[in-house]
């Protein structure tokens, strides 16, 4: 299983990418800093132009708010895209209306409010995954 999570804070990554290797071990799992990183990587543009289209995430968890392209943007350049089809699961830190309404109306899978605590996010990974 292939894990793309797309987080600009660093604290938050590697407390999301140890809580992914907990719940999936055999998981592969990359982080992308920034939605202009993610698009690359899924897209095979820019600095992933060599990355095989085919090797495509069965799962990509999107934090909301980021720098250069959020996550809104993330996903309304997914809907119209050959990676259309990829689960996406948005990273909140709030669950404001609009963010919910517009993540599942963009295609979002879900949209989970981040815990606030290390253990209850690998609960809620182990959930998920």
């Amino acid at each position: 299983m292939r894990i793309l999570l797309v987080e600009d804070d660093i604290a938050e990554a590697q407390a999301t990418m140890d809580a992914v290797r907990e719940a999936a071990p055999a998981a592969q799992a990359h982080w992308a800093k920034d939605g202009e990183e993610a698009l690359e990587f899924l897209f095979c543009s820019g600095r992933y132009a060599g990355r095989d289209v085919r090797e495509r995430p069965a799962l990509v968890l999107l934090d909301f708010k980021m720098p250069k392209i959020d996550g809104i943007e993330v996903l309304r350049r997914l809907q119209h895209s050959p990676a259309k089809g990829i689960p996406v699961v948005v990273l909140a830190s709030s669950p404001e209306e609009r963010n919910v309404l517009g993540s599942y109306h963009l295609g979002a899978a879900a949209l989970i409010v981040k815990p606030v605590g290390g253990a209850a996010l690998r609960e809620t990974l182990k959930t998920l995954v």
